[in-house]
């Protein structure tokens, strides 16, 4: 279900707005409008969606217009023209009733300064909303000690915010802003201002949070394997204007233009695709219905060593070998009792790239992609190795 839907969103900052947007309208890029009337382009005509549930990323270098989009959401930054609409009502037509009840009831955000009150508590600030909200005491202490302790930081309400780390005070902003239980969460470069390793740290655990709380998140940062590691779809912004949108793997393998595709072409890629992303469907067996003549026919027409045994509902029982079924035709077997191996290595499909490589180094047998019990697919050394080197992407695609 659509939670969050943009049409059309401009906004101008300057005099000579109307000037501005007649320019706009014909295509005229940031700086020529700024050339002619002074005025600057924040965000250009933005459209996308973002799904109940969903981290929807955007990305962008500095005066990309990232933050402000993002601060137009919640009319932070009142929009110059266009529509927000969260579950179908239009945010950009809301009077300050409606807007405050939105913000209070719907919308939480975590900026990249962790906006603390220094005099309060850690327990205090992250009251903070709540209270603004005018929730009793008791109840706001209550919800606000629940949200301390799925951060892990319970045992620290009674202190002051200078006396913990950079990453433990970025992680009570965000206990502040889930206190309220919010259907969405604006994160402006919440993670930016963060050193590198309590930033992946910070990473984890939003992924962590999300699985158990599901959570619609729109997440802004100008780093593209932090958009890559969080964003279930990315959107990639330029002077203004969201120049694609698609999930890690589309961008990474069909950038739309020069300027995704500069931004991509460093990117680890074993760092972003997974199994599911270059399994092969794999020849398999149905161990109710066959039986070694025909797993031996199977496998001497198609030249395979080896082959999977499932069930109607392809759940995965393991392999057999072309040597084990030639034996057991001859001793006149009918089933694959005594010679079905398991000693088959399996991993998620959500398992990456270069996570794969030790799993598959020492193994005699492709590697198995199971979900819940079930086969998905199977994964060999050269399709590892072709997913990561760039010259070989288009070898590698088929197999996809």
């Amino acid at each position: 279900m659509t939670k969050v839907r943009v049409e059309n969103l401009v906004k101008i900052f300057g005099k000579k707005q109307d000037q501005a947007i007649k320019m706009v309208n014909e295509g005229k890029s940031k700086e020529e409008i700024l050339k002619e009337t002074g005025a600057t382009v924040g965000v250009n005509r933005a459209s996308f969606s973002v799904e109940e549930g969903e981290i929807f990323v955007i990305m962008g270098l500095s005066g990309s217009g990232k933050s402000t989009l993002v601060r137009m959401l919640n009319r932070l930054i009142e929009p110059t023209e266009g529509h927000i609409f969260i579950d179908d009502e239009d945010v950009s037509k809301m009077n300050k009733e409606q807007l405050r009840k939105v913000r209070r009831e719907k919308i939480s955000m975590v900026f990249q300064n962790f906006g603390l009150f220094p005099h309060r508590t850690i327990l205090e600030n992250t009251e903070y909303g709540l209270e603004v909200q005018g929730v009793d005491k008791e109840t706001r202490q209550k919800k606000a000690e629940q949200a301390l302790d799925n951060a892990g930081l319970l045992p620290y309400k009674d202190q002051l915010p200078n006396q913990l780390s950079g990453g433990m005070q970025q992680r009570v902003g965000l206990a502040r802003a889930l206190a309220n239980d919010p259907e969405i969460l604006l994160m402006d470069e919440a993670f930016s201002a963060l050193d590198p390793l309590i930033r992946r740290d910070m990473q984890d655990e939003l992924i962590e949070m999300q699985k158990k709380l599901n959570k619609t998140i729109i997440f802004i940062t100008h780093d593209l394997n932090e958009s890559l590691r969080l964003g279930d779809r990315i959107a990639i912004m330029k002077g203004g204007e969201i120049v694609q949108i698609g999930t890690g793997e589309e961008i990474l393998t069909h950038p739309a233009d020069d300027y995704v595709e500069r931004f991509v072409e460093d990117v680890d890629r074993g760092k972003v695709l997974t199994a599911e992303n270059i399994m092969v469907r794999p020849s398999f067996l149905d161990i109710k219905k066959n039986g070694p003549r025909v797993a031996l026919q199977r496998m001497t027409k198609e030249d395979l060593s080896s082959m999977m045994v499932v069930d109607s509902d392809r759940k995965f029982y393991g392999y057999v070998t072309d040597e084990d079924v030639a034996k057991a035709v001859k001793k006149g077997q009918t089933n694959f009792e005594g010679i079905l191996r398991t000693d088959i290595p399996t991993v998620e499909r959500t398992t990456l790239v270069n996570e794969l490589f030790e799993v598959i180094h020492d193994s005699q047998t492709p590697v198995a992609v199971v979900e819940d019990g079930k086969l998905l697919g199977i994964i060999v050394r050269s399709l590892v190795i072709g997913a990561l080197a760039k010259d070989t992407q288009e070898e590698a695609e088929p197999n996809e």
